[in-house]
């Protein structure tokens, strides 16, 4: 019955992806990737983490079929992998859901099936006689060709009928396709684990755990050097915050060169102040100090730090808040607001650490987990879009160039805002051409390929 299911889920894939675009077809792949996952693994699926990522999944699937973005695409395959990394085993930190979802997709059925240590595997001697599929196929094809040719010269009427049999029905490459996609459903419907990467993960707590053996003059020198190094650290984060503030609050910058300037300085320095300060603090609280009676001093010039550096994280966001009002979105000011949110999570999660005595791996954990979310909810956006009508309605200024050369997602609404704007006629012709191929490539696409958009704009003439 497996057989059948996974033959049937082959040639579906075939029609829906073989020589087609992304659109509605990744949608209906993830689909049915759930329901074969849910088929072959009830138990699994009785787990709220994977009802969780089958949940995600689904939702990037739509986001796809709404925004038919890169970034919605690429969020797909990554949500992708982490449902089958989940129903591998769910219990498991994010990365390494990841890693087993790669694993099992790529690699699956030579695990299974070829693995010594697998009790498994498949007994090619016993489960499959080979010699038997060989003879059943091979000798009666052997013979029908024979026989075939052989007719062929004693009977002219034979001959033509022969001749008139052509075989280009046949496409290799659908069926070279085909054959891939089998395989695909073949590994993913039996997920497997990487070891000892699996293993290894759930053995391993958040807790950092105290060792008996602490050298009391030790920890006591560590402790001086630390203090020593945060208190000198902190005094200096203060008056670098000063110093910006008062040039923020003194300073009318109207040049977008200046408000780069600013900005991408800024986000250096944050990004070498981020990076410092948590190997610093990892540094100090990896392990004895955590537990060390007289570490109080240490431990409130560390969360000093990391507030201070929550404040420069505030400064450049005022600095990118400011760029963007004066000249508009673009994907590096996105993308600059995007590292920010990221290295707030860092710093708190940083101060949990501290706080709670965590280990290296809760970082690594609650920030995969972050980042995964924080990607899904990017895919959401349709970025070009909001670009777009932001830097048409809000921004004092806008780059109508940068605007035009994005993917044709903001087509429609450039060529409806083309007269209301004030720019050149050659760009209003840049425009028309750009909305009519995007209409034109609509109009060629097949129904594998189709997206929202396709049923709901309204085709201007």
């Amino acid at each position: 019955m497996k057989q059948i299911s996974t033959l049937i889920a082959s040639l579906t894939f075939s029609i829906l992806f073989f020589e087609k675009s992304i659109g509605l077809n990744l949608s209906i792949f993830t689909v049915l990737t759930i329901i074969l996952l849910a088929i072959y693994n009830p138990s699994t699926f009785k787990s709220r983490i994977t009802l969780l990522h089958a949940l995600a999944y689904l939702i990037t699937a739509v986001v796809v079929f709404v925004n038919h973005s890169v970034l919605s695409i690429l969020t797909n395959c990554a949500a992708f992998l982490s449902l089958v990394g989940s129903v591998s085993k769910s219990n498991t930190s994010v990365y390494i859901r990841w890693l087993n979802g790669t694993y099992t997709t790529i690699a699956s059925f030579f695990h299974r099936n070829f693995q010594v240590d697998n009790h498994e595997k498949v007994n090619w001697k016993k489960d499959i006689d080979v010699m038997h599929w060989a003879k059943l196929i091979g000798i009666p094809l052997i013979f029908i060709i024979t026989f075939v040719l052989l007719y062929k010269n004693g009977n002219p009427l034979f001959n033509d009928l022969v001749s008139k049999i052509h075989l280009n029905f046949i496409n290799l490459q659908w069926l070279l396709f085909s054959a891939l996609g089998y395989y695909l459903f073949n590994n993913i419907t039996k997920p497997v684990q990487v070891e000892p990467a699996t293993s290894l993960d759930l053995k391993t707590t958040n807790t950092l755990l105290k060792s008996e053996k602490i050298s009391e003059e030790k920890l006591k020198k560590e402790k001086q050097l630390g203090t020593t190094l945060l208190a000198l650290l902190n005094v200096l984060i203060v008056l670098y915050i000063i110093t910006d503030v008062i040039y923020i609050t003194s300073t009318n910058t109207v040049s977008a060169p200046d408000l780069s300037n600013q900005v991408h300085s800024g986000i250096n320095t944050l990004i070498a102040s981020i990076i410092i300060a948590i190997i610093i603090i990892l540094y100090f609280f990896r392990g004895h100090l955590n537990f060390y009676s007289k570490n109080r001093t240490l431990k409130n010039l560390t969360y000093l730090w990391i507030i201070l550096n929550i404040v420069l994280v505030v400064l450049i966001v005022l600095k990118n808040h400011n760029y963007i009002t004066s000249f508009g979105l673009t994907y590096k000011r996105i993308g600059v607001h995007v590292f920010i949110i990221l290295t707030l999570f860092g710093l708190l999660t940083t101060y949990l650490k501290v706080l709670h005595i965590k280990n290296l791996t809760f970082l690594f954990r609650i920030n995969a987990q972050v980042a995964f979310i924080v990607l899904i909810t990017l895919s959401v956006i349709n970025w070009d879009s909001t670009i777009t009508t932001y830097n048409l309605e809000q921004a004092r200024s806008f780059d109508i160039d940068y605007l035009i050369d994005l993917s044709d997602r903001n087509a429609v609404i450039l060529h409806e805002k083309k007269n209301t704007i004030r720019i050149s006629q050659t760009e209003k012709n840049r425009i028309e051409t750009k909305y009519t191929n995007y209409v034109n490539n609509l109009m060629q696409l097949d129904w594998q390929e189709f997206y929202y958009e396709l049923y709901t704009m309204k085709i201007k003439k």
